[in-house]
């Protein structure tokens, strides 16, 4: 009997969770995806970003989060863990935007019920943090896309943090699938196509 594989309750949800993912991720890398409505679009977005922050909770994702801080980039496991858990956190509990460019939430938004939740030690944590410049090449394309992600100079009351400006929908969400994947690939040993 193999104790360290996944027992089957984790196979179970694992199945489910990287099956739709990866459908997920095949869908927002297709440039179809960004002709579609932003409300599609930004539910697809929201899905996966749920899904990945749900798959965190399997210890071994959790190692491999902590093996980035050592072998990978600065602040990549940062931003696999700490800035997609900020992101999912955000489009969930403030289900109250249509697309990805109008969320935001400011100090007061996020503490209206309990100061000191995920949302604002976030934030408090990486407010004025330097900028983070990435790359990405899409061999499909034969195309390297540059971008940033910036946090918050200012993070009051009044002060609307929007997502946008963290990081961009169309290169800022496939990086993001991309990193998810990568992460998420390092527990697959084997990739069934069907269909």
């Amino acid at each position: 009997m193999n104790d360290i594989g996944p027992n089957k309750s984790e196979i179970q949800f694992l199945t489910l969770a990287y099956n739709r993912f990866y459908d997920l991720y095949e869908e927002v890398m297709d440039d179809d995806f960004w002709g579609k409505d932003e409300w599609e679009r930004f539910s697809k977005i929201q899905q996966a970003f749920s899904i990945y922050a749900e798959l965190l909770n399997y210890e071994p994702l959790k190692w491999v989060i902590e093996k980035l801080k050592t072998v990978r980039p600065p602040m990549e496991s940062e931003i696999g863990s700490e800035l997609f858990k900020f992101i999912r956190n955000v489009v969930v509990h403030f289900p109250l935007f249509k697309s990805w460019d109008d969320v935001y939430v400011n100090k007061s938004l996020i503490n209206w019920y309990k100061d000191g939740q995920t949302i604002n030690k976030f934030l408090r944590k990486y407010v004025g943090h330097k900028v983070i410049k990435y790359r990405y090449w899409e061999p499909a394309k034969k195309e390297m896309t540059y971008l940033t992600i910036s946090f918050p100079k200012e993070y009051l009351n009044d002060s609307n943090v929007f997502l946008k400006d963290i990081i961009t929908e169309k290169e800022g969400v496939k990086f993001s699938f991309i990193l998810m994947r990568r992460i998420m690939n390092t527990q697959v040993e084997e990739i069934k196509i069907t269909g």
